[in-house]
């Protein structure tokens, strides 16, 4: 089942969307006329992709669009009526995936859909890289110290030292980055 939240403050634009959305095998399709709702609304119901004007009573598209993605991770395309560097600039800035114009061409929709998603699902993908590496970085740099505090106090090269951690932890059944504390631990 796929899910869309459309906010748009205008009724007709939001009925023609929700058609073309239905072709597009969307099953369900929450309606909003006003940021407030849409940030509301997509918290509650957590759908696949958000479709928001740029322009709405309340909370803009793109103020919206900033609290949504805080807490979710999901595709959100702006609807407006132009382009203006600082839209775009502001639009960029806050995660939006896409932004198309008004008034909307149905032959737009499809493909700005799966830009979107194709460019979330690679951000997020990208974001638990980039965490991986830095609990890699922390685990080299925690080894490293364990290392030398052996090397230190049992007067070892830096291979022997390596190679005592490297026993001590498949002896243990225990990662690098666990015997590396626990050395620290016992050795300062």
């Amino acid at each position: 089942m796929r899910s869309v939240l459309i906010a748009d403050d205008e009724p007709i634009l939001r009925m023609s969307l929700k058609n073309k959305l239905k072709e597009l095998g969307f099953d369900e399709i929450v309606e909003c006329a006003d940021g407030d709702s849409a940030v509301k609304l997509c918290l509650e119901k957590i759908p696949d992709l958000a479709i928001l004007d740029v322009s709405m009573p309340g909370k803009d598209g793109i103020t919206a669009a900033a609290e949504i993605r805080k807490r979710l991770k999901i595709p959100i395309i702006l609807l407006t009526a132009c382009y203006d560097p600082d839209t775009v600039k502001r639009a960029a800035k806050n995660g939006i995936a896409a932004m198309l114009t008004k008034p909307l061409r149905g032959q737009d929709l499809w493909p700005a859909i799966e830009l979107a998603c194709a460019h979330a699902d690679e951000v997020e993908a990208l974001k638990e890289e980039v965490e991986d590496l830095k609990e890699t970085i922390e685990s080299r740099k925690v080894i490293e110290k364990a290392k030398g505090a052996l090397m230190r106090s049992r007067q070892l090269s830096e291979p022997e030292a390596f190679r005592m951690m490297q026993k001590l932890a498949m002896d243990k059944r225990k990662s690098m980055k666990q015997i590396a504390d626990a050395i620290l631990l016992t050795e300062s």
